[in-house]
């Protein structure tokens, strides 16, 4: 037994708009930020490569994930080789378990700033290059989500029309798409890989982004009543700007759980129970797919001062 979901006329003109909304937005924090990373001579901050990846993975999941859903959502009929499909649905759970765990990254990268003790010392105007430790962890990221994607490739083929997804993943996506299936050997061996999904990419991530920004508003916190009795701290002199980061960076955090959340919830409760609420539950899970994607170049607009006067200066003309 598997489940079709049906689109509305008003629920695909919506779900292209978030599509380009996070095309296009993604796209300008890549290009504005990256451009910025480039032209610095020192290599960039820290800061700004971790958003770069991050929105780097959003953009990708926007291209080889949901315009293809636009396009199934059209009406056009499109089917895949077997091929095809393992390529693409490993390429898809590869794609969303790095934006998960790049979203983290940011997360605890933040934290970690706000604790240390003092700036690094050092010549601050000698060239140093991009930092290798961050590319390292970054390179990490993406090497190990590869291979967590590997099974995808392996238990996936291709369906016809008939065909009707009877698992799924937060990670991949929550219908048939181009006619790719999952076809695990048996249901338990399906449940089982789509449970450690549930518990390694799914809850852990979210409950550690929690823990990581309860973390970051308590130091600002703790920094923020040592200011009247060190003012010249060099971490204490930050705080202001700290506080404005740790802003943007939480409400990036809120929006990811909210969205991630109700993917979880949606998709294991089709996984687990398939009651009446499966249907209404996945059209749900469809959208907060994309919202954290098309939202989060906005939040980083407001919070971030080279985006920020980027799109001054586009409004401006």
């Amino acid at each position: 037994m598997g489940l079709r979901i049906s689109v509305s006329p008003v629920q695909t003109a919506f779900y292209i708009i978030l599509v380009m909304l996070g095309i296009i937005g993604n796209a300008t924090v890549v290009g504005v930020i990256g451009k910025s990373v480039i032209m610095d001579r020192v290599g960039g901050r820290n800061s700004d490569i971790i958003i770069i990846n991050m929105a780097l993975s959003n953009l990708l999941v926007s291209v080889m994930r949901n315009t293809l859903l636009i396009v199934s959502d059209v009406g056009l009929e499109l089917y895949s080789s077997k091929e095809w499909c393992q390529f693409l649905m490993g390429v898809w759970v590869w794609l969303r378990s790095v934006n998960v765990w790049s979203t983290l990254f940011l997360s605890a990268f933040h934290l970690q700033t706000l604790r240390r003790v003092a700036p690094a010392i050092g010549n601050l105007h000698a060239p140093r290059g991009l930092p290798k430790t961050l590319m390292f962890i970054l390179g990490l990221i993406w090497c190990l989500n590869f291979i967590y994607s590997i099974p995808a490739h392996i238990y996936s083929t291709s369906g016809d029309v008939n065909s009707t997804e009877t698992l799924m993943l937060v990670s991949s996506t929550t219908r048939p798409l181009l006619g790719c299936v999952w076809n695990f050997p048996s249901s338990y061996s399906g449940l089982a890989y789509a449970t450690t999904s549930m518990v390694i990419h799914e809850t852990i991530p979210i409950i550690l982004m929690a823990f990581t920004n309860l973390g970051s508003l308590y130091t600002l916190y703790t920094h923020s009543r040592m200011r009247s009795s060190v003012p010249d701290a060099p971490v204490i002199k930050r705080v202001p700007a700290e506080r404005r980061a740790a802003k943007v960076i939480l409400a990036l955090i809120m929006l990811f759980i909210a969205s991630w959340g109700t993917s979880i919830i949606s998709v294991n409760y089709f996984n687990y129970n398939r009651g009446s609420s499966a249907e209404f539950l996945l059209v749900i899970a469809r959208f907060a797919n994309i919202i954290f994607i098309a939202m989060s170049p906005a939040v980083l607009a407001v919070g971030h001062r080279r985006l920020r006067s980027f799109v001054k200066s586009m409004l401006s003309k």
